[in-house]
Parts: structure tokens; C-alpha cells; sequence
């Protein structure tokens, strides 16, 4: 059974938010959400190998974020039912739910099995995760179909 929530997991939670409103990291974040809607590995990639580009930081900046965050729920850092709450990590599951089509492909071109590894287990451990992860690719798609039409 997990930990009951305390204090200190309390105070990470806070701590980890306050990291986010970082004005790069806010820029980062915003950049993700709003903007990057990769359509395969290969979007993913153009960004990740244009080193002096901004995009290709914050492409960086929120993943190891979010995949620190949740290396600290495997580790038991922090609590696990705590961390998963949409309030907290709604935006660990919009970004998941970016690549996840096309991980498997990510994985192999990056030649890393691990890559989105973190953040895959802490989704993917309960069926309340892998409903949530559903019920968000369909949102991301539905938005990935809103800005093709758009252009």
C-alpha cells in the first residue's frame, strides 16, 4: 500500500511548482503546450538536434522536469497519488500524450529505450493513468486536426 501523503511531500509539490514559474521555464511550458505538436518522431527530432534554438532548450527543459518529477515518484520521494492529481501533473500527462504515438520510433531513432521512461512508468502504473493518458491523446489530436486545418 502507498505512503499516506505528509508534509514533506506536501512541500516538494509546492517546491517542484514553484520551479515552473520560472520565466524560461514559463516560456518552456508554454512553448510545448501551445505550440509544439509533433506530428512523428522525426518533429521531434528536428527540434531536439537544432542545438542553438530556443525550441531545442525548452524541448529539453520541460521533458527532464517532468522526468525528474517523476523519478521521485518511483523512488518514493514523493507520493505517488499526490503527484498524479490534473491540478499538479495534467501537463506530465499533455506532453506524454504528444509523443506517445510515435515513442516506440523515438526510442529506437534516439537509440534510447529509456527516453520519456520516468514519465511513462508514473502514467502508466494504475488504470487510473492509462484512462487519463487515453482520454488525453484524444485531446491532442483533436487539437493536432484544429491547427492543421488552421494553416
Amino acid at each position: 500500500m502507498a505512503k499516506k501523503p505528509t508534509t514533506a511531500d506536501a512541500q516538494l509539490l509546492l517546491q517542484l511548482y514553484d520551479l515552473r514559474r520560472e520565466a524560461e521555464m514559463r516560456k518552456a511550458r508554454n512553448w510545448w503546450n501551445g505550440e509544439f505538436f509533433p506530428q512523428s518522431a522525426d518533429d521531434y527530432l528536428k527540434v531536439m538536434w537544432a542545438a542553438k534554438a530556443p525550441e531545442n532548450a525548452w524541448l529539453r527543459q520541460v521533458q527532464s522536469y517532468w522526468g525528474m518529477a517523476a523519478a521521485f515518484v518511483l523512488q518514493g520521494v514523493l507520493n505517488e497519488e499526490l503527484f498524479v492529481q490534473p491540478a499538479f501533473s495534467g501537463e506530465m500527462f499533455l506532453i506524454f500524450a504528444k509523443v506517445y504515438p510515435f515513442l516506440k520510433e523515438l526510442r529506437e531513432k534516439l537509440n534510447d529505450p529509456n527516453a520519456f521512461g520516468s514519465i511513462e512508468k508514473v502514467i502508466t502504473r494504475t488504470k487510473w493513468g492509462r484512462e487519463r493518458l487515453q482520454m488525453v491523446i484524444k485531446r491532442v489530436e483533436v487539437l493536432r486536426q484544429k491547427r492543421a486545418e488552421s494553416k
